[in-house]
């Protein structure tokens, strides 16, 4: 009896244990530093990017470029003509409120630089 009482009494410690790196795991990644009235959707960010871009890089230049936010952490990713539209994308992207970091992914076309 003594020795099942002992594996429950450390089964319990173990749950106890897991349960609270849980929550702490899960409190962390909701921790921001700005006030809820300031806080920005990651939707929000992406539609603000991509507005953004559409106006201050050429149209044609972004044609197959994804915009990806994930807290406040925009990723781009697809093909541009060349290292100008690369950078003006990253650049540009950087300036939308909200945005934390930029993961700037595009490939530059060879293809499209060579012509």
């Amino acid at each position: 009896m003594t020795k099942r009482r002992e594996l429950r009494t450390i089964c319990s410690i173990v749950l106890t244990i897991a349960a609270l790196a849980s929550i702490g795991v899960f409190a962390e990644s909701c921790n921001t530093v700005q006030p809820p009235n300031r806080q920005v959707s990651d939707l929000q960010i992406t539609t603000q990017v991509k507005s953004k871009l559409a106006s201050d890089v050429r149209a044609s230049s972004l044609a197959n470029v994804d915009v990806n936010t994930t807290n406040g952490v925009v990723t781009l990713s697809g093909q541009v003509e060349n290292a100008d539209v690369k950078r003006s994308a990253e650049t540009v992207t950087a300036s939308v409120p909200g945005v934390v970091k930029v993961n700037n992914n595009l490939q530059v076309d060879s293809s499209a630089a060579s012509k």
